[in-house]
């Protein structure tokens, strides 16, 4: 999973590239060491065989690498050598003669400058959030992050005072090529202009935000990777722990269960008063801003039109009886139950192969699968194992889940797992390439104009997913084991599209009653269960203990409203395939030249190419029926 986080608060270049590089990690990376050069780990290959970790040479060699401090200076220096020449000059020199060739002069400094902050900010949230507990790395992170706020304030007033600029004067400085290359920046950007607010406001926003939202960010993370959980007499960190969720012995996946439920609830203050914090900043900040719904903000960034998120919404949780309550149904009935408990709704399936997926075999079914897709693709991907972009292991201290980091265009995107072997592990794999390949793609864009909007930033990576699903459906061969696989399927497009809008709602009902007062750990739980019961359906008996399971899940905290985008993507990536399937003579060189236009241009002209159109009431139907049809064929099977 990728995310781009972009707040009409947060314009100037240093703070939205620090954002938005955080944003990202927030799935999260490991750095054991502060090293960035160190060889990979010495440890013993098991099951899964021996897993790479990456090398951030390529940014810095090490947290106290001579280059961090010169890039840092250089960063300040420029930041107000930039304010110096250009504040409070905009509207003016825009409109003279050769007002369009001197405007693209100061944004192509502005983009020199956040590619410089994204390197930094980059760097230090790639080795934090692998040891987030560690003292030395938490300082600079923590440095770093100061720093890049305390450089942006001299930036601030670039994109205020550009969107107080007549229309018609940029209009007219657009004509010169050299501006008109960055027209769709300026127009996204002019986007938020009804959202701006006073500039000492914005210094206000900007600066207070380090020691507000993002130091709460910042110990959820801490404290999310300090947590440890006693199964069966030992103490586990977080991502092995619900590691055992998906372990064939229902006998630990009970009791991670029943762990998770024990320490979430020992610590379910700190989750609340975190929770209530920065819902009551957001609150705050809408206001302000002018905001109507809650929502609203994450639409303006996503570049979705609320009543287009408002129609996935509605279509899925219409289609939750014909998705996930059918299914789970299924499951049961497999178990030889009429229902599952909550921690058996990932458990592996009775007649599922048993065994581990070695790494060198989950590389090699992901790039066989992207090569017949399309050689480039596969080209692209190869580049994450032979240069070490990727970071595989599980180790104490680094945080849990998995990403593809975007850093920045002048360097290359870095992917972080926590592979364990596992089938799913082999599809997070396929799922974060098709991200990295994507940022590969865009980054000729720029720093300012190859980030994708949430719209399509998940598309990438949901097709990456597909094509080694089919793959390797049509190499198996067993029907026992293609019911398997075909299942897997179903409940991984289920937890992308059913359980991300169900996480929305709880979102959507958390932020709404904060407005009234501060909601109590128990009440939040109770909003848990009301949207997790509506969703999951008869077939799965939630057990005491699952109202605490709110707590663990990142995005609520780092990107707020940022889950319906997979489902966005997963319903999106049905209705591509299926035009792939149909007519496929062309369409990997569209779905290429896709990914590579970034942030240049909106999702619908993006998807016009394959005909498609997000905004037809009957686009989000179609591609649930996708999933809907696969569960028909498991019904036949028995």
């Amino acid at each position: 999973m990728t995310s781009r986080s972009k707040t009409a608060s947060n314009k100037s270049a240093l703070s939205k590239a620090a954002l938005r590089k955080q944003a990202a990690l927030r799935k999260t990376a490991g750095q054991r060491k502060p090293a960035a050069a160190r060889p990979a780990a010495k440890q013993a290959a098991g099951k899964t065989g021996k897993l790479p970790e990456w090398n951030l040479a390529d940014l810095y060699s090490g947290i106290d690498a001579p280059e961090v401090a010169r890039d840092l200076q250089k960063m300040d220096a420029d930041c107000v050598a930039f304010e110096t020449d250009y504040k409070g000059k905009l509207a003016e020199n825009t409109g003279k003669e050769g007002g369009g060739k001197w405007l693209a002069g100061a944004i192509r400094r502005y983009e020199a400058i956040d590619d410089l902050a994204g390197r930094l900010g980059s760097y230090a949230g790639l080795v934090h959030a692998g040891d987030s507990v560690d003292p030395a790395i938490s300082k600079f992170y923590g440095d770093v992050s100061e720093r890049l706020t305390a450089a942006s304030v001299h930036l601030l007033f670039f994109s205020l005072e550009l969107n107080r600029v007549d229309d018609d004067v940029i209009e007219r400085a657009m004509a010169e090529p050299t501006l008109g290359h960055y027209r769709p920046w300026i127009e996204d950007l002019r986007k938020d202009k009804p959202y701006q607010l006073e500039d000492r406001v914005e210094q206000l926003f900007h600066e207070k935000a380090q020691s507000g939202y993002a130091a709460w960010n910042r110990l959820f993370d801490q404290t999310i990777s300090g947590l440890r959980f006693k199964v069966a007499g030992k103490e586990l960190a977080i991502e092995p722990t619900l590691n055992l969720l998906q372990d064939k012995a229902g006998d630990k996946r009970k009791s991670a269960a029943q762990a998770l439920a024990k320490t979430f609830k020992d610590n379910e203050r700190t989750f609340a008063l975190i929770t209530n914090t920065l819902a009551k900043d957001k609150e705050i900040s809408d206001r302000w801003r002018g905001f109507q719904d809650i929502a609203d903000s994450r639409h303006l960034n996503n570049r979705v039109e609320r009543e287009v998120v408002d129609a996935l919404v509605a279509s899925v949780r219409a289609a939750y009886p014909k998705l996930s309550h059918r299914y789970y149904a299924l499951k049961a009935g497999w178990f030889k139950k009429k229902k599952l408990p909550h921690w058996d709704r990932n458990a592996p399936l009775p007649f599922a192969a048993t065994g581990t997926v070695a790494w060198p075999e989950a590389r090699n079914m992901v790039l066989s699968a992207y090569n017949g897709f399309s050689p480039k693709m596969a080209e692209i991907a190869e580049r994450f194992f032979s240069d070490r972009w990727i970071d595989a292991p599980v180790r104490p201290g680094k945080a849990p889940g998995a990403f593809s980091h975007p850093t920045t265009p002048s360097a290359h995107p870095y992917v972080l797992m926590n592979y364990q072997g596992k089938p799913r592990d082999v599809m997070t794999l396929a799922h974060e390439l098709g991200h990295g390949v994507h940022q590969v793609l865009a980054a000729k864009n720029g720093a300012l104009m190859a980030p994708t909007p949430l719209t399509l930033a998940e598309t990438a990576s949901v097709f990456g997913e597909m094509l080694t699903f089919k793959r390797l459906l049509s190499q198996t061969r067993n029907a026992k084991q293609r019911q398997a696989l075909l299942a897997g399927k179903v409940e991984d497009m289920i937890n992308t599209v059913v359980r991300q809008i169900a996480f929305y709602s709880f979102e959507r009902a958390v932020h709404t009653e904060r407005k009234n007062g501060e909601l109590t750990a128990e009440r939040i739980g109770e909003l848990w269960l009301s949207v997790q019961g509506e969703s999951l359906g008869p077939a799965i008996e939630i057990k005491p203990g699952y109202e605490t399971f709110w707590m663990y899940i990142p995005h609520f905290i780092h990107s707020p409203f940022y889950v319906y985008a997979y489902a966005f993507g997963d319903c999106l990536v049905n209705s591509l395939y299926a035009v792939y399937e149909h007519a496929s003579d062309g369409f990997a060189e569209r779905y290429l030249d896709m990914l590579a236009a970034g942030g240049t241009k909106h999702y619908s002209e993006l998807l016009r190419p394959f005909g498609l159109d997000a905004k037809d009431p009957k686009f989000w139907d179609g591609g649930l029926s996708v999933i809907a049809g696969m569960i028909d064929e498991l019904e036949t099977m028995g």
